[in-house]
């Protein structure tokens, strides 16, 4: 879509690539997306995961796509000469923009997950990622029954309150003037060089999930003053903000986010 028709340049023009000067100074190349320390606090919030109503099955999608193999209702994928379904495993999980899956599904809590299984949330050491609960997948592979978190990206649900929340803990509100990066690995990896940066308010970023060139949230939004900085790596399942103590603790206490702070990630 030329950029001139596209209703989302009206409100959020292309930047210039020296507005993330102070992020790559601080962060480094933000090839996944620029990862900020706490400023002067920070948390993660979680991406949005989904169990069936009847729960769970005994089949996981690995096992389920096998299966579907074997009776030809489902075609191998086969890049050049290596058969990838031999020799990788059908996770269930999935990469870029999700929203909830309709009927019969219901959103499950990575805290309640936790105390199912006896995992923690994260693992010490870790980042919120495909490694949590080990003890909720077979082999890597999760249970038909539940969607777990995509990756690279925020679910629109959690996109649409955080956007709240940040708008209410702004002193300006919608009118907090923003930038918004997307990674090069959102937009294909042909451009490593120019960097994808938007600027517009905070009243319309809403509008920034389905910007058409990826299929991802943004890697990054910002307050133009710096007061406050998100980042969704494209490797992981949640999304670190950055801000002052009074936007961590709102994270933290909102009925509708799922936010945890870690002490190794802070």
């Amino acid at each position: 879509m030329p950029e001139d028709s596209n209703p989302l340049s009206a409100l959020w023009p292309p930047a210039l690539t020296e507005t993330t000067d102070w992020l790559r100074e601080m962060c480094g190349d933000g090839l996944t997306g620029f990862m900020p320390p706490a400023m002067p606090d920070a948390a993660w919030v979680l991406n949005a995961m989904y169990e069936h109503e009847r729960g769970p099955s005994e089949t996981s999608y690995h096992d389920h796509h096998q299966t579907r193999l074997a009776d030809g209702s489902a075609q191998p994928f086969i890049v050049g000469d290596i058969d990838l379904d031999a020799v990788s495993v059908t996770t269930g999980g999935g990469l870029g923009r999700a929203e909830h899956p309709g009927p019969g599904w219901q959103r499950l809590r990575w805290a309640e997950l936790a105390q199912r299984t006896g995992d923690p949330i994260v693992p010490d050491g870790l980042l919120p990622c495909y490694r949590c609960f080990p003890s909720a997948t077979k082999k890597g592979s999760w249970p038909l029954g539940i969607i777990p978190p995509t990756e690279g990206s925020l679910d629109r649900e959690t996109w649409t309150r955080l956007i709240n929340i940040l708008t209410e803990q702004s002193p300006t509100g919608p009118n907090t003037p923003c930038l918004a990066y997307y990674n090069p690995l959102t937009l294909g990896a042909t451009d490593l060089d120019n960097f994808h940066v938007r600027a517009g308010h905070l009243g319309d970023a809403e509008i920034l999930y389905d910007a058409p060139e990826p299929d991802f949230s943004p890697s990054n939004l910002w307050a133009e003053d710096h007061s406050w900085c998100l980042c969704t790596d494209y490797d992981l399942w949640a999304t670190k903000v950055a801000g002052p103590p009074a936007l961590i603790e709102a994270l933290l206490h909102d009925f509708e986010i799922e936010a945890v702070q870690l002490s190794w990630a802070h």
